[in-house]
């Protein structure tokens, strides 16, 4: 931006300056830029959480279904069971 160029800021409706602004009032438009940063970050890191939970309820169901089919044809070697230690 040149010398004499000014950064706009829309707030309900309103453009303001931001070189205008008091101290204050640019600190809160940090603030809400960094925050308009961490919802985004927020949103893509649950997209990336509830699709690998959605990938693991499906995982869970094909194993259940695959023990289910073994046990239906009365092979008990393809369930491992848990051991204590």
């Amino acid at each position: 931006m040149g010398k004499n160029e000014q950064t706009p800021i829309t707030v309900n409706g309103k453009e303001y300056f931001l070189e205008e602004m008091t101290d204050q009032q640019q600190r809160m438009v940090n603030h809400v830029n960094d925050l308009n940063r961490k919802v985004s970050s927020s949103e893509f890191n649950l997209e990336q959480l509830m699709f690998c939970r959605q990938n693991f309820i499906n995982e869970l169901a094909k194993s259940l279904e695959g023990e289910a089919i073994s046990s239906a044809d009365g092979d008990e070697s393809g369930a491992e069971t848990p051991k204590e230690h």
